[in-house]
């Protein structure tokens, strides 16, 4: 990564509508909520906070509407110091996730409607080359259109950019994508998706890193919950402990949110391992926390959990 700098993620924005309630309602079935928020979203938006926030020189590329929730994510970007190379649309509405959070243990099941960030195409990449190209990292997932992503990838990887794809939400995607990721970053129950069998166990977890090497990534990192992160290559794995900073709350963003810090500690230098537990330490702490976006740590924060030492 010598001579550059920066982290480009290419994702969508989506305004969190997040109700609390004990379970999800049943069809022709009214539920009576404990909580209601409203707020910044969408996985690469997240993770462009994130990584901000954790002191990462961050560009977003996305597409929203000309409405309030497309000013909310300008808002949003400006005032966690993203530069938003987002395209404002008229006649598409923003997009928009509609989120349960159980109000008995934090977790969640959401609904994403991409709105104006389900038409990003490989035009929208093409008027961010350059960018990708002169960054450090480049960073996506797959809320929006699967061609662009790919897109970008080759375009990144081609340039001699670190890349991180985050292959989310499941979905089957070709296996030629892996040789374009230096890092490929699932969650369990994504990767279950990808490689076909469970991952509840430290052994299934290895072999399922192991398969996706074997599809041409140079690294598997999977998140693990509670239960930390695999980092997995050909030279080195690691399982890396989940780090505890009070009394989980939302676990909606925590995927994002290791995300964001793994890219911005990367993009310092640090070694893969150490910018996995950067990753576990900034997770933890947005876990505690209702919301996304709003949810992720600063940097200071994350240091003072690093250096206490505080893992499960």
């Amino acid at each position: 990564m010598s001579g550059r700098s920066g982290i480009v993620i290419l994702g969508i924005f989506a305004a969190d509508t997040a109700y609390t309630a004990k379970r999800l309602p049943h069809i022709a079935e009214t539920l009576l909520g404990s909580d209601f928020k409203l707020g910044p979203g969408g996985k690469g938006s997240n993770q462009a906070i994130a990584a901000a926030k954790a002191g990462g020189k961050v560009t977003f590329i996305s597409r929203i509407g000309n409405d309030p929730f497309g000013e909310m994510a300008l808002s949003a970007y400006a005032a966690a110091g993203v530069k938003a190379n987002v395209m404002k649309m008229e006649g598409v509405s923003t997009g928009a996730a509609f989120i349960f959070v159980n109000e008995d243990n934090g977790d969640n099941a959401i609904i994403v409607a991409p709105g104006a960030a389900g038409l990003i195409g490989v035009e929208d990449v093409d008027a961010n080359k350059a960018e990708i190209e002169n960054a450090a990292i480049f960073m996506t997932q797959l809320e929006q259109p699967l061609e662009a992503a790919v897109h970008a990838l080759s375009i990144a990887k081609r340039a001699g950019v670190t890349t991180i794809f985050n292959p989310a939400p499941a979905q089957t995607i070709p296996d030629e994508i892996y040789t374009l990721c230096d890092y490929v970053v699932p969650n369990e129950v994504e990767v279950a998706h990808i490689v076909g069998h469970a991952v509840e166990t430290d052994e299934q977890a290895r072999a399922a890193a192991e398969l996706l090497l074997r599809k041409g990534a140079g690294c598997a990192i999977i998140t693990l919950g509670a239960r930390g992160a695999l980092y997995h290559s050909a030279q080195q794995s690691a399982f890396v402990p989940a780090f505890s900073a009070g009394t989980v709350v939302d676990t909606t963003g925590a995927g994002d949110a290791f995300l964001g810090g793994f890219a911005a500690a990367l993009s310092e230098g640090r070694t893969p391992v150490e910018a996995v537990r950067f990753g576990c330490a900034t997770a933890a702490i947005a876990v505690t926390r209702p919301g996304t976006a709003p949810a992720m740590p600063l940097r200071a924060e994350i240091d003072e959990l690093l250096n206490s030492g505080r893992t499960l």
